[in-house]
């Protein structure tokens, strides 16, 4: 079951605070990326942040579940969170300061004929 449209904008609009906050759809979900960092998933109109010490300070005993098969679990943060733009946008800027920035991606190059 893929993710509503109207789940990923009211999830966007409530951490537009965070910085350059954006969602791709990838796979048939979507990950969300704050300053080009990938954070979190939304899969399955669920909300799964990427696991950080400083993250699981923050949000203490909170339930941690793959989002898919065969993916690392992460926080799963419960739609009742949502509602809490500060608390949420709070978490996403900790998480994106806490992991490395993405690596650049070399260029293809093209065979020669």
């Amino acid at each position: 079951m893929a993710s509503s449209d109207s789940t990923v904008a009211f999830i966007l609009e409530q951490v537009s605070a965070a910085g350059k906050v954006r969602a791709k759809k990838m796979f048939g979900e979507y990950g969300v990326f704050c300053d080009e960092i990938m954070v979190a998933l939304i899969c399955d109109d669920q909300l799964y942040v990427k696991p950080t010490d400083q993250g699981q300070l923050f949000v203490g005993d909170c339930p941690m579940q793959s989002p898919y098969r065969g993916a690392k679990p992460c926080f799963l943060v419960a739609e009742g969170q949502w509602q809490d733009a500060m608390w949420l946008t709070q978490l996403l800027q900790l998480t994106a300061s806490s992991l490395p920035p993405p690596k650049k991606r070399q260029p293809k190059l093209k065979p020669k004929a």
